[in-house]
């Protein structure tokens, strides 16, 4: 069981970290990033309903619990709308090494909002998870900073820890399954409108670029959210945040092999001192839960 869910929790994180695949040659066509996003997560919604369906779980749901999956819904999308709006200031590698610090803006807002207390080891985590953002947005070797792309891809970074709270504090009596699917759907409803505001077609060209939208969704959003679900219940949640850790070195990866961004000093310098920071915070928090 344990060796399962380490695999799935790994599957999850690299999953996720495949985004910049899918994402960039999209940009790079010039073709529409908000009807590209509406297909991903309506395809991942009818895959995850596709599944509801055949476990005869019951789609219903109440007005509470549709307003607080409506809210989830657009934290998700805003969350999405401001990393992929950072590609077009910071590299992917970058961008998706900025956003993984949720888990340390999960701690923040815990601490201001809930009074939960910060340890010395949650206080560290956040010193080295900030200073891995600062080297990892300076220009070059200069001390200039891209406020711009950092501003950007930390609102993305925010809307995903407030999905992460309002999941924890909200109580909401659904199952993970239904939980994604109306979250997804929700989403994917944020990007319609959106699309429908602007008058944007939401025709499809081509017969390829629909089964990048399936693979996109199905890879990215489906496979990840549904090993994150199974990792959570085989090995705990600190485990399997330890291991989403996983998620911004496959970024770069991707990004260094497939789309040439560069190693520099800075990306690994601050890649590492964002992935130790959020470790360092994780261990934290497990440890506020079962003190030593």
């Amino acid at each position: 069981m344990k060796l399962r869910g380490y695999t799935l929790g790994i599957l999850s994180a690299v999953s996720f970290g495949l985004i910049p695949i899918f994402i960039l040659p999209i940009k790079q066509a010039h073709f529409s990033v908000d009807v590209t996003l509406f297909y991903r997560f309506l395809f991942s919604a009818l895959m995850v309903g596709g599944y509801l369906l055949y476990s005869k779980e019951s789609f219903k749901i109440n007005k509470k619990e549709a307003f607080i999956l409506a809210v989830l819904g657009i934290c998700y999308a805003l969350s999405s709308e401001f990393l992929f709006l950072g590609y077009d200031f910071l590299t992917p590698g970058i961008a998706s090494t900025v956003l993984f610090i949720y888990p340390v803006i999960v701690a923040l807002i815990m601490f201001f909002f809930y009074r939960e207390r910060l340890t010395k080891l949650s206080i560290f985590s956040l010193l080295l998870a900030f200073a891995g953002v600062i080297v990892l947005c300076l220009k070059g070797n200069s001390m200039e900073i891209n406020f711009a792309g950092l501003g950007i891809v930390m609102l993305s970074s925010l809307f995903y820890a407030l999905y992460m709270v309002i999941v924890n504090k909200s109580n909401i009596k659904v199952s993970e399954f239904k939980l994604s699917f109306y979250s997804m759907l929700f989403t994917s409803v944020f990007f319609l409108t959106k699309t429908s505001v602007a008058g944007e077609s939401l025709a499809i060209p081509s017969l390829s670029l629909f089964l990048n939208f399936l693979i996109f969704a199905f890879l990215t959003t489906v496979i990840s959210s549904l090993c994150l679900v199974y990792a959570i219940k085989y090995i705990g949640s600190t485990p399997t945040a330890i291991l989403g850790a996983l998620e911004p070195v496959v970024a770069v990866m991707i990004s260094v092999l497939m789309f040439h961004e560069k190693f520099t000093a800075n990306l690994s310098i601050g890649i590492t001192l964002i992935l130790l920071g959020v470790t360092f915070n994780v261990i934290s928090d497990r440890r506020k839960i079962n003190p030593v």
